[in-house]
């Protein structure tokens, strides 16, 4: 039997997808799922999907799988994070041989995948950590990929994850697979996870932008303007484009959406976003906040019953459409500063190295945060960082001033939108040459003789003071 040049190691949504996507790019592949109640047919219902023109060989044995694949095997996982991941490492390994790559394309912590790729060295056996966003579509017809490893093996499978990667849009290179070697380590997965996060905080913003939009029109009248926005580059998104489909989409004689639960569900990748953050010692405080939001959501009954203590909304004058519109090209400038700038932080503290227009390039097709926005990035991240960036800080500059209007509204109104405050805030934080942390050294060296800089002296003494002697 001709051996098979690439194989796929669990049939989920995206494994299969996938594997679909290996196939129609011409490669042999082998494919594998365990026998497991309610799993026995999952393979052979596979391979009914598989054109006849492809070569696919299906398996539910885990040792006739691998003896199928040529060496050096390459062998993509797909199976859920965590335990589920190591219990298959631990009965893939014995099977394996020096040179073989085994390609972690779930959604693995960067902690995770930097500890078993510690646990392979000495084996020959190599572990690439895989990022993959795009969802079922991106992975049937083209995702952005993200790998991270050793350079060496990646240089082996990068013309099939490169064939695998939707065409990158914008920039200056617009022919290149959204795909390229990210950096070692754990480097893959974490720019994926942090590409979660800013995914997290764009799907908030317009989730405040409709609550505040609902406040003054129905539903197709906020779905035709934001078809408005979404002709525009600044504003055009893969979010803001379903956003409006599901605005359209009808229930019965109304709309689904006021059928839907407003508790929002999470997977963790941005609360791991936001505590590698904290690690790290940069706020980022929209991602955060989205978090929080989705948290918060999770208390359905608890607001039930807690909303008759609220006040009642006082009115007041909302913002023009046109204070919306700046409001949210301001925000979301901000997320994706906040975003590339805690990856910044990130390539430095583990010497990674990373190329952030590159990763601005990579994520402009194929994923879930792809946009107009993202593909003027993916050129100015070539000149530099963005709080470098004069034009950039420029233009985030002339949009502030339509922000207060609308933080007004929202309290007047008593619209829940953490989101837009944590962007105003970071802005007026960070461009706040004199702020308040004075007081909070102040008060840590009181009682905890932290010691604090001062204003009038070198900023390398440190000073202390006794703060009860008069």
């Amino acid at each position: 039997m001709i051996k098979s040049q690439f194989g796929v190691l669990g049939l989920g949504v995206m494994g299969q997808n996938l594997a679909l996507n290996i196939a129609d790019q011409g490669y042999r592949l082998a494919v594998y799922n365990r026998l497991a109640t309610g799993e026995e047919n999952i393979v052979p219902d596979f391979l009914k999907k598989v054109s006849p023109q492809h070569t696919v060989e299906g398996f539910s044995a885990l040792p006739a799988f691998i003896e199928q694949l040529e060496r050096p095997r390459k062998i993509l996982i797909m199976v859920k994070a965590g335990n589920a991941l190591d219990q298959i490492l631990d009965q893939i390994l014995p099977l394996l041989e020096p040179g073989d790559i085994l390609l972690d394309g779930g959604n693995s912590h960067y902690h995770d995948t930097q500890r078993r790729q510690a646990q392979l060295q000495g084996t020959g056996v190599h572990w690439l950590g895989v990022g993959i966003s795009g969802g079922e579509e991106g992975a049937r017809n083209g995702a952005a990929i993200m790998p991270g490893g050793e350079r060496s093996a990646y240089d082996q499978v990068a013309p099939i994850l490169e064939s695998l990667a939707a065409p990158a849009r914008g920039g200056r290179v617009t022919e290149l697979p959204c795909c390229s070697y990210i950096g070692s380590g754990g480097s893959g997965h974490f720019v994926k996870m942090i590409h979660n996060g800013i995914e997290y905080a764009e799907m908030q913003l317009l989730a405040e932008v409709y609550l505040l939009l609902k406040t003054q029109m129905n539903y197709e009248a906020i779905a035709h303007l934001l078809e408005q926005w979404n002709q525009q580059e600044r504003h055009a998104s893969y979010l803001l484009e379903i956003t409006i489909q599901i605005l359209r989409k009808r229930a019965g004689n109304g709309y689904l959406l006021d059928f839907i639960l407003d508790k929002a569900g999470n997977k963790g990748t941005g609360a791991w976003s936001s505590r590698a953050a904290m690690e790290l010692g940069f706020p980022a405080t929209m991602m955060t906040g989205a978090v929080y939001a989705r948290y918060i959501s999770s208390f359905w009954e608890a607001r039930q019953r807690l909303g008759e203590y609220g006040r009642q909304p006082q009115g007041g004058r909302l913002p023009s459409v046109k204070e919306l519109e700046e409001s949210y090209a301001f925000a979301r400038q901000i997320n994706h500063w906040q975003g590339f700038s805690l990856i910044r932080s990130a390539s430095n503290h583990y010497q990674w190295h990373l190329r952030l227009a590159e990763l601005a390039r990579i994520w402009t097709n194929g994923c879930i945060i792809r946009s107009g926005l993202m593909e003027q990035l993916s050129t100015l991240l070539e000149e530099g960082p963005l709080s470098e960036n004069t034009s950039f800080l420029q233009s985030i500059s002339e949009k502030e001033g339509a922000v207060p209007s609308l933080l007004k509204a929202g309290l007047d109104h008593r619209l829940h939108l953490p989101v837009f405050h944590a962007a105003y805030q970071y802005w007026v934080g960070m461009t706040s040459p004199r702020g308040s942390a004075q007081v909070i050294q102040a008060q840590r060296d009181f009682f905890g003789a932290h010691q604090y800089q001062r204003i009038d002296r070198e900023h390398t003494e440190f000073f202390h003071t006794n703060w009860l002697e008069l």
